[in-house]
């Protein structure tokens, strides 16, 4: 004889694999199999959430990084044209009467601005449906 009490032993470790992201989870912590498929599965969700977030703050820090220029005399957004009484929106490519615009009647530059944004995210979540 042996004397070991703990020959007997159940083995209670708990391997996950997310394939698709290749993430593996490996836990022994806990004394039961099934503690231990709890605990792997919070660790696992943890480490997918925080994968997620880190994809969107990069995906927030290029937007914005698209939105700053270098400050050029090219990259200007408007031109006011007090001979002709004339704003002309370079992003828009639109022409506004300079008195209204100045007066603060900003609405149609207002809106042609969000219809034009509205315009280039449906392109984008089309984009992304294709491919």
């Amino acid at each position: 004889g042996n004397n070991d009490q703990n020959v007997n032993k159940v083995e209670t470790a708990c391997d996950l694999m997310h394939h698709p992201t290749g993430i593996r989870i490996f836990c022994t912590q806990a004394r039961t199999q099934l503690a231990n498929k709890e605990l792997a599965m919070q660790l696992l969700r943890a480490k997918l959430f925080e994968l997620e977030q880190e994809k969107q703050a990069s995906e927030i820090r290029e937007q914005r990084l698209m939105q700053v220029g270098t400050g050029g005399r090219s990259e200007k957004i408007r031109t006011y044209n007090w001979k002709d009484s004339r704003c002309t929106d370079h992003r828009l490519g639109q022409n506004f009467n300079l008195d209204k615009v100045l007066g603060g009647e900003l609405e149609p530059v207002i809106a042609a601005c969000i219809a034009m944004d509205e315009k280039e995210k449906l392109e984008a979540m089309a984009k992304e449906a294709m491919g």
